[in-house]
């Protein structure tokens, strides 16, 4: 005893395993990584910044947590393996003290119609539970309150095996009950279609009578219709007998024989419910989107009233007030019901649905009902309810990664998510955020800077340190940290006025403004103040509005710059003319693509369990095309080495001389005007970063006509100084001649609109109400609301 006694004033021995503070990256080359090599301190917060494109994620996702995922996975046995998405180990020499990594991204989450923010947190699964014990009258389990699984009778003879024996019971009319609306099949809606815009009666199926994208006669379609024998292909289907019509279009799937292989004929309608309305509608490509909209009428389903729900669940309730009341209730009320039920028999499941419910209002979603559709939520809000599972979590020592967890954040929004991190971080935890808002960039333990550039000009590490020290270096980000837009001293007058009147979609409260045109006008407000609901609910869809949202680009490996801008048209056309031969040579997706890797570029072999290998074409180099094609040249270039080209590069070449082609000018104009000049055009789409996507959508969308561009947060993913370069594009667009209407919490936009409608209070019920229209100095200088404050505040007034 005397000697530990005499050893306590001595400094205990340093445990080897207590060395392994730091995640160590050296020789990271993925994307546009030139060979990083850094050491990132573990349990802190650290935050990687940097102008759009150079390559924060490719360190941070593609690298790190990637790796950290695909060494998880290789945990498993080969067999589980074999159903899981095969990772390929990320081009990099060494990473060191890697632990779990929990990836926050933005991406939306699920499309599936029947995902609400219910079901996709376990708030819903508790309150099934709560209500299959509490609620009167009882009508069964859980499942009898789930939407998603319909009552099912059974008559029959029923086994059950016991110590060995079989028993064998008649049963008659056993009930297993669901809480699915039979009528809407648990969608909440019920779908009537417009018949007309299926087929054009007065030609015959061989005609192509049908007019739904994809339904040719030329393929399997065409084949299976023949096939079948139900209605004679040459004869025009208003003549069709009413069995032949209801073959066409309700028959239920039937096994035929066609040409000696067994095939499935199913009616248009079954079909069309099962490939197109399974998925969300803004989810479908823009042209089956369109077919959908135009053909398909949504109703509120009658018997349930929306609800989704069966009559049985429906029934029973709990103080007055059923599953689904509960459920439409605002998130924050939610945690107040739950408060007042007092109930020792289920107080474990009471204190859980209470932690998760007190959550979504700490994290700022509490204007949320439980049964808002997943798919309609932003990407911001999508990532905070990701985050939900993971603040009550017990696990320490894991990796967070954020990916600017910032956006869709008003300022006051902000300071509450920087102490959920620095929570996240107290608690043991690495957290890794990629972002570019001053505000969040101050609370960091440790800043990793990475350019100088974007694109080609990126991938090196500009800075490591704290903030103080990033604030003194002569970095990009180091530069504008401190930049603070000052107030315009002059603002533009209006030309007209779009009246909005009665605005009441969501949680607006009748609201009637006059949007000025042919200025900058702001919209702002806190998250779930109503902002979306006024502009998309009350603009959209009127003559001369283009709108460019916050959906996300979709696009595989072979989609580029050039496919998504539509600018690979005009050069192929440029390219056919001057050679004499079919613009179509000149698409690695058509007859000019390499024959041994299909135009992609590369060649991929599957290798089962193991990781997919992907190596460039011998037979084309990783041209994609044909080398005959390649032989073709304009203004001394071939196809290859166009698509080779920056955006800078490829402007001056389609400028003059015999490549002089103005269509692509124009086009590559626009993307020079978003600062995307570094771009490459034949790049592929799946390796750009959050920032590039948003502004090569902008430079899209800027191309349809219309007097009024209205902007759902532009600012999404653009580093401080390409948020300038963005104002002086709004600030041209305005000078033309166009009305600019802007959805922003950047308060750079602010100070620099002509009129700002700020809505508010709150968020959900506490929102839905003007609360100031005027000038950004008006607006700083009555400080009257929550974005008055943050931007008196931002611009030092």
């Amino acid at each position: 005893m005397s000697m530990a006694t005499g050893t306590d004033t001595e400094a205990p021995a340093q445990q080897i395993a207590d060395t392994h503070d730091m995640i160590r990256v050296q020789g990271a080359r993925e994307n546009n990584l030139k060979d990083v090599s850094i050491e990132i301190p573990k349990r802190r917060l650290t935050v990687f910044t940097g102008v759009s494109g150079s390559g924060k994620s490719s360190l941070v996702f593609g690298t790190i947590a990637a790796e950290s995922q695909r060494m998880i996975n290789e945990t498993y046995s080969a067999f589980v393996q074999g159903f899981m998405p095969t990772l390929q180990r990320p081009d990099v020499d060494l990473l060191e003290g890697l632990t779990t990594a929990i990836i926050v991204d933005q991406e939306r989450m699920g499309a599936n119609p029947r995902s609400t923010v219910g079901t996709a947190t376990d708030a819903n699964a508790m309150l099934r539970i709560l209500f299959s014990r509490l609620g009167q009258p009882h009508i069964g389990s859980p499942t009898a309150f789930s939407f998603n699984v319909p009552t099912r009778k059974a008559s029959g003879v029923m086994s059950t095996e016991k110590g060995g024996r079989v028993e064998r019971n008649v049963v008659r009319d056993v009930v297993y009950q669901g809480g699915m609306c039979p009528r809407c099949e648990g969608m909440g809606s019920v779908t009537d279609f417009d018949l007309t815009a299926l087929y054009d009666d007065t030609k015959s199926l061989s005609e192509g009578a049908l007019t739904i994208p994809g339904y040719s006669m030329d393929g399997w379609y065409g084949r299976i219709f023949s096939g079948s024998g139900f209605f004679d292909m040459n004869k025009p289907i208003s003549k069709f007998t009413k069995k032949q019509l209801d073959d066409l279009l309700y028959k239920e799937p039937t096994k035929i024989k066609v040409e000696g292989i067994n095939l499935t004929y199913e009616g248009l309608i079954p079909k069309i419910q099962k490939s197109m309305l399974s998925k969300d509608v803004d989810a479908l490509q823009p042209h089956v989107r369109a077919f959908v909209e135009r053909a398909i009428t949504f109703t509120t389903c009658p018997e349930c009233g929306g609800t989704r729900l069966s009559q049985e669940a429906l029934s029973s309730k709990i103080k007055g007030k059923n599953i689904a009341e509960a459920c439409a209730m605002q998130i924050s009320d939610l945690a107040d019901w739950a408060r007042g039920l007092d109930e020792p028999s289920v107080a474990p499941l009471l204190a859980g649905l209470q932690h998760i419910l007190d959550s979504f209002a700490g994290i700022g979603l509490g204007y949320l009902s439980l049964d808002r559709p997943a798919g309609t939520l932003s990407g911001g809000e999508a990532q905070r309810t990701k985050m939900i599972r993971h603040l009550g979590s017990s696990l320490t020592d894991v990796t967070y990664v954020f990916d600017e967890p910032s956006i869709g954040l008003h300022p006051h929004d902000i300071e509450r998510m920087n102490r959920l991190l620095l929570q996240l971080r107290d608690k043991g935890n690495t957290v890794l955020v990629v972002e570019h808002k001053p505000e969040m960039i101050a609370i960091a333990d440790h800043v990793v800077d990475l350019g100088p550039g974007a694109g080609t000009g990126g991938g090196s590490v500009c800075f490591e340190g704290t903030v103080e020290g990033l604030r003194g270096s002569e970095t990009i980000t180091g530069r504008h940290i401190d930049d603070r837009a000052s107030l315009k001293d002059l603002v533009r007058s209006s030309s007209g006025t779009l009246e909005i009147r009665g605005a009441s979609m969501h949680n607006l409260k009748d609201v009637d403004v006059d949007i000025p045109l042919g200025v900058l006008c702001a919209v702002t407000g806190v998250a779930g103040s109503g902002k979306s609901s006024l502009i998309h609910g009350s603009i959209d869809g009127r003559e001369g509005v283009v709108v460019v949202d916050q959906s996300a680009i979709r696009g595989s490996r072979r989609s580029n710059p050039a496919t998504y801008t539509g600018l690979l048209d005009p050069i192929r056309k440029a390219f056919a003319k001057v050679n004499g031969v079919k613009p179509a040579l000149f698409s690695s997706n058509s007859e000019g693509a390499c024959p041994a890797c299909n135009g992609a570029g590369v060649i991929y072999t599957d290798l089962g369990v193991m990781a997919t290998v992907e190596s460039v074409c011998e037979e084309c180099d990783g041209k994609r095309f044909l080398a005959s094609v390649l032989e073709y040249r304009l203004g001394g270039r071939n196809i290859a080495e166009v698509l080779g080209m920056s955006v800078a590069e490829a402007l001056d070449f389609f400028d003059d001389g015999e490549a002089k082609t103005p269509a692509a000018h124009k086009i590559l104009g626009r993307l020079a005007d978003v600062g995307l000049g570094y771009l490459t055009l034949g790049q592929p789409l799946t390796t750009l970063s959050g920032g590039e996507r948003q502004r090569l959508k902008l430079a899209t969308q800027m191309a349809e006509k219309g007097d009024v561009y209205v902007l759902d947060e532009p600012t999404t993913g653009l580093h401080l100084a390409d948020v300038e370069q963005l104002l002086g594009l709004l600030d041209r667009l305005v000078d033309s001649g166009k009305s600019v209407i802007v959805i922003e919490h950047h308060q750079a936009v602010m100070a620099h609109a002509d009129w700002i409608i700020d809505l508010g209070p709150g968020a959900g019920h506490d929102g839905g109400r003007l609360v100031f229209e005027g000038t950004p100095a008006d607006l700083v200088a009555g400080r009257s609301t929550l974005t008055g404050q943050h931007l008196a505040a931002y611009v030092g007034a």
